[in-house]
């Protein structure tokens, strides 16, 4: 994974990432729908 899928996955693990924050990376193509599945467990 990328370094910014891993630290987006730990900030959202640790509280500091909103599963809307995540998602407002994959409408921006920061992350992929399939990174966002990979961080918050969910299908995006």
């Amino acid at each position: 994974m990328r370094i910014v899928v891993e630290s987006l996955k730990r900030l959202y693990q640790k509280g500091s990432l909103t599963k809307e924050q995540i998602r407002e990376r994959v409408e921006k193509g920061t992350i992929t729908k399939d990174e966002y599945k990979y961080i918050t467990g969910e299908d995006y």
